[in-house]
């Protein structure tokens, strides 16, 4: 059955007309997850990006989808392997598309000198994007009063899948390997946040710098706002081009339950640092995620973006995915009717902003895989 067929076959599962029903399916893809109807599991090993997530190829793009997520396990999406990496979509029963999962990139078979597997120092996502998290904890997570609800931090270095802190000089040979290996692209180094008023950026920098000195490869940094916002020219010295500051949530209330030590940190606070950070990595060189279906009405998320665009900032509107183990696992996730819209709503804002992703130097934006914004962008004329 084809897919304009399938339309009237499934009326729960609508697509519009070319070419914008693709955009349609990815997004309820990454919204409701997609079960595996394999006898063997997919290793959740082997990613950066959302945790309980799998970089997916799927009609000309690669998208990080949700599988192991508890909403995954009733999706109406499921994947029946077809082979090694290749699996075929169907929705009610009825096949709809062919998938394929991104290999195992060579540089994960490598060592360091000590031992430690390339893959714990830093992870591909998507198909050419490095990412690590260089220090994994986090004064937020330490303190179930101050952690944010939604995050996983801890969960991957206790199951052995990473290390506490990653090191300049091995972050710097995992950065020359996958270049070398693997056709990475671009970089993306997160941190948790350090008791210390740069807020991590101390790392971020001494990290960047070496890298710099090992591979030619574009980076993003991302961090809270440090107290000293000298650290951004310190960072961009250090060979970092973009710049993310995430305020996931944009009103007060759904900020205050679901982040409430990064909530600390005012709004007002976040755009003093971003008006500081566009002066020095340029406009549309610095982002912040927002977390669609946290709470906040998509209104509020259409504002919020009408205002980070006037200040040269991009907003990576993604679709929120809750993730096992956290308190917020079993939360609902935004129905796709809602979000759709609210994504090419804030795609237009931003491609008549001036500030699309295609345009980003390196980091989330521009890899899109987390989002169909970056698809919706391209539609806007």
């Amino acid at each position: 059955m084809n897919i304009d067929a399938l339309t009237m076959a499934v009326p729960r599962f609508r697509l519009p007309m070319v070419p914008q029903r693709n955009a349609e399916l990815l997004t309820e893809l990454q919204a409701l997850g997609m079960r595996w109807e394999g006898e063997s599991g997919l290793s959740r090993v082997g990613g950066a990006g959302p945790s309980d997530h799998k970089a997916v190829r799927l009609l000309g793009q690669t998208i990080m989808v949700p599988i192991f997520t508890h909403a995954s396990h009733d999706s109406p999406f499921a994947a029946r392997p077809l082979g090694p990496g290749t699996a075929r979509l169907e929705v009610g029963g009825e096949p709809i598309a062919e998938l394929s999962f991104p290999p195992e990139p060579a540089f994960y078979r490598l060592r360091t000198a000590d031992g430690v597997p390339y893959w714990k120092i830093a992870t591909l996502h998507a198909e050419d994007v490095l990412a690590t998290t260089v220090l994994q904890s986090c004064i937020r997570y330490a303190r179930a009063a101050t952690a944010c609800r939604f995050c996983a931090i801890g969960r991957s270095l206790a199951a052995g899948a990473t290390i506490p802190r990653k090191t300049p000089k091995q972050l710097a040979e995992v950065a020359r390997a996958a270049v070398d290996l693997s056709g990475v692209r671009h970089m993306v180094l997160t941190t948790g946040t350090p008791p210390t008023p740069d807020r991590g950026a101390a790392l971020l920098t001494e990290s960047c710098e070496a890298i710099a000195s090992a591979a030619p490869l574009p980076m993003q940094v991302q961090c809270e706002p440090p107290e000293d916002f000298a650290w951004f020219r310190r960072l961009r010295d250090a060979g970092a081009g973009t710049l993310g500051m995430h305020l996931e949530a944009v009103t007060e209330s759904v900020r205050r339950e679901m982040l409430p030590g990064k909530a600390e940190i005012s709004i007002e606070r976040y755009f003093e640092a971003f008006d500081a950070a566009v002066e020095v990595f340029g406009v549309g060189q610095v982002t912040t995620y927002v977390l669609a279906g946290l709470g906040d009405p998509p209104q509020a998320i259409e504002a919020m973006a009408e205002r980070l665009v006037r200040h040269g900032v991009y907003p990576f509107v993604v679709p929120f995915v809750p993730i096992s183990g956290t308190p917020l696992e079993f939360y609902p996730p935004m129905p796709p009717d809602v979000l759709a819209p609210l994504l090419s709503r804030v795609a237009d804002i931003v491609a008549r902003g001036g500030l699309r992703s295609d345009r980003q130097r390196a980091g989330c934006g521009r890899c899109g895989a987390c989002s169909t914004l970056r698809a919706r962008e391209e539609r806007v004329t």
